[in-house]
């Protein structure tokens, strides 16, 4: 049986931003098209979309670094939207109730990984914005769950980020196995990146920023940071963990060589360029350690959401509407935005 909203919209077009042939963008490889009303099937929830993040993996997407699943696929993973409609044996959410929609849209549930509680790393994931369509659309449709209940702290525009970015910052942070106190090192100064500093200085961390960007480097020095240089700087003091959110392998080895003794650096981002050689003794030796992040379980996304509202976290974001969702691209890939991107589907975009 399906629940239905008394207003919900009649069934027609909806409009949708879908991957055309992947390339750089700005050859135009995002296309405004309009496609008929998604239903929700089992255990899924169709929502309105009220606005959308906008991450780099999509910017990856568009510009085919990484291969879209199937033609035409919609973007976007960081979704806030209100639930219009249950589909059947679907019962988490009521219509009219907010609901998040992130990365990682399914897993099989019986796989090794999943059993051990690794659904991250599960054999035969779906993602969404990449397997299923994304919100860069009015309407979407998701797996209830596999949605989250946003706090109410949160206004859409701010926990729009806090649905990747935010994840993946916090699970990254946990890779990096940074100590309390410790001193963290963090390389690209984006989204997910000024999350996890206001994390890791709710903790009593010094925070270290490298990043090209001179208006990144200004706000982590308001947000508290130790230090902010350019991205190839080393940093005045030895770090404890690393982070390196620029999808630049070359500054790999640099991060690496920045570790004391025993310090990790964890790699966060879905693509890297190629990273250099690394030299044994420069750049491993003393137990140093290199890691790379894979999505996240939703145990992480329900934590992520209690720490964040209990600090609480305070993204810095960048409105756009939905027309301009290519402009916002282009401008994540030109460094023009500080913080986070984010689309909004009626007329409230800053």
């Amino acid at each position: 049986m399906l629940h239905e909203v008394h207003e919900l919209q009649k069934e027609g077009a909806v409009r949708t931003w879908r991957v055309g042939h992947p390339g750089p963008i700005s050859s135009g490889p995002l296309v405004a098209s309009e496609l008929p009303d998604p239903r929700p099937g089992r255990g899924e929830v169709l929502l309105r979309v009220r606005v959308c993040g906008v991450c780099r993996t999509d910017l990856h997407l568009v510009e085919g670094d990484l291969k879209p699943r199937h033609p035409g696929t919609i973007p976007g993973h960081e979704v806030v939207g209100e639930v219009l409609e249950c589909g059947e044996d679907a019962a988490r959410f009521r219509p009219g109730e907010r609901a998040g929609v992130a990365w990682l849209g399914r897993t099989c549930g019986s796989c090794r990984f999943c059993l051990r509680g690794q659904e991250n790393l599960c054999l035969s994931p779906t993602f969404t914005g990449w397997d299923r369509d994304g919100g860069y659309a009015e309407l979407i449709t998701v797996a209830e769950d596999f949605a989250y209940r946003i706090p109410d702290i949160f206004p859409d525009e701010e926990a729009a980020p806090l649905l990747c970015s935010g994840i993946i910052g916090y699970r990254a942070l946990l890779r990096a196995e940074l100590p309390i106190g410790g001193r963290l090192g963090i390389y690209g100064f984006g989204a997910s990146a000024h999350l996890a500093t206001q994390i890791a200085l709710s903790r009593g961390a010094r925070v270290y920023v490298m990043t090209r960007s001179e208006e990144g480097r200004r706000l982590a020095l308001q947000l508290g940071a130790t230090f902010a240089g350019r991205a190839e700087d080393r940093p005045p003091d030895p770090l404890d963990s690393a982070i390196l959110f620029a999808p630049a392998g070359g500054l790999v080895p640099m991060a690496l060589r920045a570790l004391d003794r025993g310090g990790t650096l964890a790699v966060a981002g879905i693509h890297l360029s190629e990273i250099p050689p690394l030299h044994y003794a420069s750049d491993l030796f003393q137990e140093r350690q290199l890691r790379s992040v894979t999505a996240n379980t939703r145990a992480d996304g329900e934590e992520f959401f209690r720490i964040a509202a209990e600090i609480p976290l305070r993204p810095t974001t960048v409105g756009y509407p939905f027309s301009a969702a290519d402009k916002a691209l282009r401008d994540l890939a030109e460094g023009r935005i500080t913080g986070a991107a984010v689309l909004h589907m009626g007329s409230e975009a800053r």
